[in-house]
């Protein structure tokens, strides 16, 4: 079981009360309580729990609307407290990013398998969106790479090879990244077209 760091907020005094000891008899933290959806959010900002659980009908801000604000900052994983379990309920909780959620009444036992699919599916979701960045920053990368090297084999009439270890070896000389150095090529090149020369005089 993974010990998380969990924020309550729901406007019943005495439901975060139980949910509280339920939770910490779970083995889990509880970092903050609110007592409404827009004080959530705060705290969520500051405090960067695993988990944010949140009652649906709270003052100032909904516990839905915060659950999409929340979920659009990546400022943790969300699961609702519901007292509704209908299906127009339950596709509101899906496209404001909640992750798992609960029926009240519930029970200690229905608390924590809720606790674990929420923190469980946001590391996971946190995982995937950062390897897609990656393979799209990879992807960038030898695009300008490659044109890099388009212009040195223009430029100094030399093959794809040669081109790419003139590259390497600035890379290493220079201790930049290979894309810092095409970029720098590339800008150089851009700045000495006759398009650019023509544009600034």
């Amino acid at each position: 079981m993974q010990q998380g760091q969990i924020l309550i907020a729901d406007d019943d005094a005495v439901l975060r009360l139980d949910l509280r000891s339920m939770i910490t008899a779970l083995g889990h933290n509880v970092v903050g309580e609110a007592d409404n959806g827009e004080a959530a959010v705060m705290m969520a900002r500051n405090l960067k729990p695993d988990l944010i659980i949140l009652d649906v009908m709270m003052p100032k801000m909904s516990g839905l609307q915060a659950a999409e604000v929340i979920a659009r900052e990546r400022l943790g994983a969300v699961m609702m407290l519901t007292a509704y379990s209908d299906v127009p309920m339950i596709e509101q909780a899906n496209r404001a990013g909640v992750l798992a959620y609960l029926v009240k009444p519930f029970r200690e036992q229905e608390l924590q398998p809720a606790i674990e699919i929420a923190i469980t599916r946001y590391r996971e979701m946190l995982a995937l969106e950062g390897a897609v960045n990656s393979a799209q920053d990879q992807i960038e990368a030898n695009r300008i790479i490659g044109k890099a090297k388009r212009v040195l084999m223009e430029k100094y009439s030399v093959g794809d090879q040669e081109a790419y270890r003139r590259l390497h070896a600035q890379s290493l000389a220079t201790n930049r990244s290979l894309r810092e150095i095409s970029e720098a090529i590339l800008l150089a090149e851009e700045l000495a077209s006759p398009a650019v020369t023509k544009r600034t005089r």
